[in-house]
This record gives C-alpha cells, structure tokens and sequence, in this order.
C-alpha cells in the first residue's frame, strides 16, 4: 500500500473568512477516534459551527460535525464531541494571550489530511461588523468586475 502524499481537503469553512478579520493562522493536528477517521475519509465533516477553547493549557475542537461512519457499530462516536487538538505549547500560550483581548476568537478554517494524518487549521479571528462585511463583498464585486473588464478588453484586441 503506498503512502499518502500532499494535502486532501474535507470541509471548509467559507462563512468563517465573511464573518472574521483572519489575523494568524495555525495547523493543528486531531485526536480521533477510529469512526471518525474513516467517516472523514469519505469526505463528510462540517465545520459551521466550530470554535475552539482553551481550558488547562489545551486546545479543544467544539462543535464540528462530523457525521456517524455508516459500517460503525457500538463503537461509533458522537457526531459532535469535544476533539483535542495536538499543538505545541507555545502556540498554545500565544493563542491564549491573544484569544483573551476583547473581540478575538479562534475558529477553524479547514480539514483535510495531509500526508495520511487529519489536519485542521484554525485561525485567530477578530470579528467583523456589518459595515466591514458589506465593505468586503463591494470590493469583491469590483476586482470582479474590473477582471472581467479586462477580459473583455483583451478578448476585443485578439479579434
């Protein structure tokens, strides 16, 4: 059997980037039990919901569904238990005393795997008001449209 390579993506969380300003990011490792490795190998997880927290100087994954592995038996997980997450105790320290000023959250960003281990990046995350929100989306819009300009631009000088 060979070896997996490079980076497989699950879930992402897309409403995360809308909703937060993304000031630092982080891979952190899982602690999973069986089930869940192979539920996620089918590519079903969710991480909608998902926060992590801090408590005695670890990090704890809430809130990511990651749905019952359909071939499990009375050793199934629960869909949405509290997951430990593998870091190094300095990135702990660091995402404590910044977690702790008003206004910052960590969330988690995306699950994958990469090379055969199931990763997730978590970000530490300021939150954005509706102002911030719509500001974002218009200046999507305008990169947009202003790509398309050019598109049309050099579409015109070719022909």
């Amino acid at each position: 059997m060979a070896k997996e390579k490079g980076r497989k993506l699950i879930a992402q969380n897309k409403k995360a980037r809308h909703d937060y300003h993304i000031l630092d990011t982080y891979e952190a490792g899982l602690v999973l039990m069986g089930t869940e490795v192979k539920s996620l190998r089918q590519g079903r997880a969710s991480l909608v919901d998902g926060f992590v927290q801090l408590d005695g100087h670890e990090a704890w994954l809430h809130n990511v569904h990651v749905p019952e592995y359909s071939q499990g038996t009375w050793t199934n997980h629960s869909a949405r238990r509290k997951r430990k997450l593998l870091l190094h105790r300095a990135e702990i320290d660091k995402l404590e005393s910044k977690s702790q000023e008003t206004g910052h959250t960590i969330v988690p960003l995306a699950l994958y795997f990469k090379d055969g281990r199931a990763k997730v990046e978590i970000a530490l995350a300021k939150g954005k008001k509706e102002y911030d929100k719509r500001q974002t989306l218009r200046e999507q819009q305008d990169r947009r449209e202003a790509a398309r300009a050019i598109s049309a631009a050099r579409r015109k000088q070719r022909a």
